[in-house]
């Protein structure tokens, strides 16, 4: 049977293809009964978890209970609806805590909401602009750094609920102050509070390693309810603080907007679109890894656009991707997008039946929630991994815990990607390095071997004169001054210089320019440079920086340069 060597094009995808939401191609597959039982399962159990966290999370953000629910609702419906992941679950996450109750803190809900609708616009523009590959060159230590650092600061966060304390004024944001003023109110501590704190917080722990497959959270978190209500515990409730959950959604409306306004609230929303499309993606990223699928990460952060628009409407605070949601919905044996509509659609049928129930939730008991979510967020097992594997990774990874801590999110995530860049170029400058070549002919072998034996050729015997030099490794900025040094002590002597390219995967125009320097010091000495085994598009960068004949000359290997600077000079005519 004849083979059919010619390549096979493949056409590159059209936008349809790269924006088509999961939904669409779930339905395509095929949609029955049996697909509709697994996923009215699965968000069934999403629900369950999301309830308490999202209530949880909003309450820890400055903000009421309900603009949680409203934002797993809204948010996690019009994700699923639109997204590039069969199995994203979308909500508040508790990686948003600090950044949205500091907003809250310095513009007030009116510019929280703006702002989430801006990043919003934003995720959109990301998506559409095809950016969302480009996310992932974010270096994990950074994403475990400030995961880390995030749950720290929400641990923290939580103590003062968990104990019950009283303070004299408003809870400081910052983490160096806030420990002094709670250490100075801790002999107020509220017994019942911190006993039924200490029990809800048991009641998990106990749950999750005995029966994991229970509804641990929802249990838990009723059971407290319920002894608060029996016993008439004298510890704050949600409808005690709040006043209740609303029993319905909200008219949808548009934030208040004005350009002084926007200007104000537009770095928070460009730290929301980041944090959000990084919290995305790596949760799709976790999906694709239990389900062996690969999600669209633009058309994903597209709906992560159009759910916080639709978030911010409803009075909601930022949505996004959440990955122990999301692993939930895997392990309940989701089908596809169908499960988070329908998680969305159990918690709307919550707010509006049984939302009197929630008022009786306790405080400390969200707390103890929140305390073990945060425990979970430090990834211990990483990070003891990453200490012992490289110190160059622990350092990203402290930089970035220890900003998201005692600084902001905005600054950790710059500079641990900044730390991580510089990191990874001087790898890749070491690893680059310039050898002069020793020998221009084959080795010797001993007679009656089968392999070919050329005969003697004195063209190819060293030539005191030729000089050559062949550079492996990337060829960039971080990695030209180091080779450029190198390739200047060329000696006198040398008439001819031959600069091999060949096992140069990349050269930018930094490392253009440093050839071109290069070539006029050897022109003015009077030495002739060829370079050999360069690639079409690395001879065109080449071209465009002036490295042109007959300043350099250009030839596909070394063997072939030296058989042009040892050929014969042609004979003058009488």
């Amino acid at each position: 049977m004849a083979f059919d060597a010619r390549p096979v094009t493949v056409a590159p995808p059209t936008f349809l293809d790269l924006f088509t939401p999961k939904l669409v191609t779930v339905l395509r597959e095929g949609y029955g009964p049996a697909q509709i039982r697994h996923d009215l399962l699965a968000g069934l159990t999403v629900a369950i978890v999301a309830l308490p966290l999202s209530t949880a999370i909003a309450i820890a953000s400055g903000v009421t209970p309900d603009r949680g629910l409203y934002t797993a609702i809204i948010g996690g419906f019009l994700i699923s609806l639109f997204g590039g992941s069969r199995f994203q679950i979308g909500g508040p996450a508790g990686a948003f805590i600090v950044l949205v109750s500091t907003t809250v803190a310095t513009h007030g809900v009116d510019g929280l909401i703006l702002a989430v609708f801006l990043s919003g616009l934003l995720l959109l523009a990301i998506g559409f602009l095809r950016l969302g590959t480009y996310i992932k060159f974010i270096p994990y230590p950074v994403t475990l750094g400030f995961t880390a650092g995030i749950g720290v600061v929400i641990f923290v966060s939580q103590i003062k609920e968990f104990l019950g304390l009283t303070l004299p004024a408003a809870e400081p944001a910052a983490l160096l102050e806030k420990l002094p003023v709670l250490w100075q109110a801790l002999p107020g501590t509220d017994w019942p509070t911190l006993a039924l704190a200490s029990a809800t917080l048991a009641g998990l722990v106990l749950l999750k390693r005995w029966k994991p497959q229970w509804p641990g959270m929802l249990l838990v978190i009723a059971v407290a309810a319920g002894i608060t209500a029996l016993f008439k515990l004298p510890v704050e409730t949600i409808g005690s603080r709040f006043g209740g959950i609303p029993t319905g959604l909200p008219a949808p409306a548009l934030p208040s907007l004005s350009w002084a306004r926007v200007e104000e609230v537009f770095p928070t929303a460009i730290t929301f679109a980041l944090l959000g499309a990084i919290e995305s993606l790596l949760s799709a990223v976790v999906a694709d890894s239990m389900t062996g699928r690969n999600h669209r990460s633009n058309c994903e952060l597209v709906a992560q656009g159009i759910a916080n628009m639709g978030s911010a409407l409803f009075g909601g605070i930022c949505v996004t991707g959440t990955i122990a949601r999301t692993a939930t919905n895997v392990r309940a044996g989701a089908h596809g997008p169908m499960a988070g509509i329908m998680h969305a659609l159990f918690l709307l049928a919550f707010i509006l039946v049984a939302a009197p129930l929630g008022d009786r939730i306790p405080l400390a008991a969200l707390a103890a929630v929140l305390m073990l979510l945060s425990w979970n967020m430090i990834e211990r097992h990483a990070v003891m991994t990453l200490f012992r594997g490289s110190r160059g990774d622990a350092v990203v990874f402290l930089c970035t815990f220890g900003l998201t801590v005692f600084r902001s999110l905005t600054e950790a995530i710059l500079v641990g990607v900044a730390v991580g860049a510089t990191l990874f170029i001087s790898r890749m400058s070491a690893l680059t390095e310039v050898t002069a070549e020793r020998a221009f002919i084959p080795e010797d072998r001993p007679d009656g071997t089968p392999a070919e034996r050329l005969p003697y050729d004195a063209r190819t015997a060293r030539d005191p004169a030729v000089a050559v030099y062949r550079i492996s490794g990337a060829f960039f900025f971080g990695a030209a001054a180091s080779v450029g040094s190198a390739l200047e002590r060329i000696a006198d002597r040398h008439r001819t210089v031959i600069l091999d390219v060949s096992a140069v995967p990349f050269l930018d125009s930094t490392a253009a320019h440093t050839i071109e320097g290069l070539a006029h010091k050897a022109a003015r000495r009077g030495v002739r440079m060829i370079l050999t085994g360069a690639s079409v598009p690395m001879r065109r960068l080449l071209l465009a920086h002036g490295v042109r004949p007959p300043l350099v000359l250009f030839d596909r290997s070394i063997a072939d340069a030296l058989a042009v600077v040892h050929a014969p000079a042609p004979e003058s005519p009488p």
